[in-house]
């Protein structure tokens, strides 16, 4: 068992903490175009550099649980599915207990999701980073199948289907609560959709 953390990382990761809790509370208030990383640092009671070397730029806190959960994706994480059965419902097959996994993770905090998807909306910046960081998850899912064996290009399809499924389950879920059905329901009507041809 591992034992707690040295004093400069609890103190890195305190920081880190204040910075995000910062942020929140700020573009709650005041709306995300209206604070500036200044603004930040002096409510997290941080310097700049202490703010610049934990995100790059405001739109990162926004997004910095999806980041965590984004360097935890692993080979590990896939769905298992044989070595002989290497289409692309299968590769889709693949991904969907992660994708559910991370959603599930997204919304364990139900108001903090709430926050961030409204956040997210007020902004077209914040769209644009969203956009951004859901290609990303896809590319790593991407990578994560072609690590484990799949041909780039089933893998490249997959990572697609995986994206446009949890777009449709955010888009479809009324509640938080709702989001890991709603994207289950989404992967299963893409792989009937692979079925039926």
């Amino acid at each position: 068992m591992a034992g707690p953390l040295p004093l400069v990382e609890r103190k890195q990761h305190a920081a880190r903490q204040r910075i995000m809790r910062a942020a929140t509370d700020l573009f709650a208030e005041r709306g995300f175009d209206s604070v500036s990383v200044a603004d930040i640092a002096d409510r997290a009671e941080v310097g700049r550099t202490t703010f610049f070397r934990h995100f790059s730029d405001k739109q990162e806190v926004v997004f910095a649980r999806e980041q965590a959960l984004f360097d935890a994706l692993t080979r590990e994480n896939l769905g298992s599915v044989p070595a002989d059965h290497r289409s692309a419902s299968d590769a889709v097959r693949a991904l969907q207990p992660l994708v559910l996994q991370m959603s599930a993770h997204i919304v364990e905090d139900a108001e903090e999701y709430r926050r961030h998807e409204r956040l997210v909306e007020s902004s077209i910046v914040l769209r644009g980073r969203s956009a951004t960081k859901a290609q990303l998850i896809a590319e790593r899912l991407v990578a994560l199948l072609v690590e484990a064996g799949w041909d780039e290009g089933v893998a490249v399809f997959a990572g697609q289907i995986a994206l446009a499924c949890t777009a449709t389950g955010r888009a479809t879920a009324p509640r938080p609560e709702d989001l890991v059905e709603a994207t289950r329901t989404a992967f299963e009507q893409a792989l009937r959709l692979g079925a039926a041809q």
